[in-house]
């Protein structure tokens, strides 16, 4: 390891074939209480808000949320990612039913990614340093209505609360065009948000992880009228059969062939910024057990190669990804960047091991009904 300090990026964000065995979402019903170590909580802005919220300006103008931060080598040691129960599975939608799959020679960007955007609780959401956004993926579940993405990207760990005005565009491409027929799946807004109470309590990143109920969506269209925006709406129903839904796992090898998905669009350390935030990017690599980083009480955390930066948070690492279907298994969500080699450039992502206390919180939200807009 290099005597130099990592450095650590914090919030703010065809494969070889694998017996993964089918499973479904089972267990609560609609309205059940979650487990205690489960945090549900419904969104504190209202739903037509929310969209009304973000017009063109805004969502152009919204910056990647995450910070960079300094860990020095001393007390670092090998994390201690491993299974705590037998791995489990859920697939993706479309792939209940085995089907023989064709192949495709490149890699085809997956439509149920996408960018979050939100607005800092209890600040001016007027003001445009209040407007961030993630990275997040549509994902399996009972009513189709499921977005994963990285608990930061939905919890302030500074004020204590859920972020504000939370919606979800699918397929994001350029900003300046978003509106112009290139959010063409539609708009969701969050009505619920589920992360795991070590992550809300003790900001815990092995916990950096959430999954988000979203509305049946609306597709605006904007239109200036003496200087404002005015919109008409259309409601496009639900997440799932509009995108799919990722498939999702747990207890999986710490060794595994994944690709990662996001937005990023942050400076590495050295200044460098390579990415703009417009476009999807991709990474592709076998994880591996990360270091322990106590200043954020993580221990379990598992990465790859890439070069990710800021805006990429709450992107999926997809296990099995298959480029014909577009789908594979949510394994992890990108939670740190890390320079390993000291170097002023980011080198590794990483996400929380997903394990059975992800599954209880993903099993939480899969049974969550939502429906259209009040």
């Amino acid at each position: 390891m290099n005597s130099r300090a990592r450095r650590i990026a914090i919030p703010l964000a065809g494969l070889v074939a694998v017996g993964l065995a089918a499973g479904t979402v089972s267990g609560a019903a609609t309205g059940a209480t979650a487990p205690s170590d489960v945090v549900s909580k419904n969104a504190a802005t209202p739903a037509e808000q929310a969209i009304q919220f973000w017009t063109p300006d805004r969502v152009k103008r919204a910056t990647d949320y995450d910070d960079a931060i300094d860990l020095t080598t001393k007390g670092i040691r090998g994390g201690n990612s491993t299974p705590d129960g037998p791995a489990g599975s859920v697939p993706p939608i479309g792939g209940e039913k085995k089907t023989k799959a064709k192949k495709s020679k490149q890699v085809n960007l997956p439509n149920t990614v996408g960018r979050v955007f939100f607005t800092l609780p209890k600040a001016d959401p007027r003001n445009p340093k209040n407007w961030r956004y993630c990275s997040a993926s549509s994902v399996q579940g009972k009513y189709r209505n499921l977005v994963a993405t990285s608990a930061h990207c939905v919890y302030d760990t500074k004020k204590n609360t859920f972020y504000d005005n939370w919606v979800f565009i699918p397929s994001y491409w350029d900003g300046n065009s978003v509106w112009n027929g290139k959010a063409p799946y539609g708009i969701y807004a969050a009505k619920t948000f589920n992360a795991h109470d070590d992550f809300v309590v003790k900001e815990d990143f092995d916990y950096d992880y959430a999954f988000v109920n979203v509305y049946n969506g609306i597709k605006v269209d904007w239109a200036k009228d003496r200087g404002r925006w005015k919109w008409t709406v259309k409601n496009v129903g639900r997440l799932g059969d509009n995108v799919g839904g990722q498939g999702f796992t747990w207890n999986r090898s710490t060794k595994a062939t994944v690709f990662s998905f996001g937005y990023p669009a942050g400076e590495h350390p050295d200044g460098d910024k390579p990415f703009s935030g417009r476009t999807m990017k991709w990474c592709y690599g076998k994880t591996k057990p990360m270091p322990e980083a106590r200043k954020y009480n993580l221990q379990e955390h598992v990465g790859l190669k890439c070069s990710f930066t800021a805006g990429a948070s709450g992107g999926p690492l997809l296990y099995s990804y298959k480029s014909a279907s577009r789908t594979g298994y949510l394994i992890g969500v990108n939670s740190v960047a890390w320079d390993t080699d000291g170097n002023d450039r980011y080198d590794h992502i990483s996400s929380p091991y997903f394990n059975t206390d992800t599954y209880k919180v993903y099993k939480a939200a899969a049974n969550r009904w939502t429906g259209n807009m009040p």
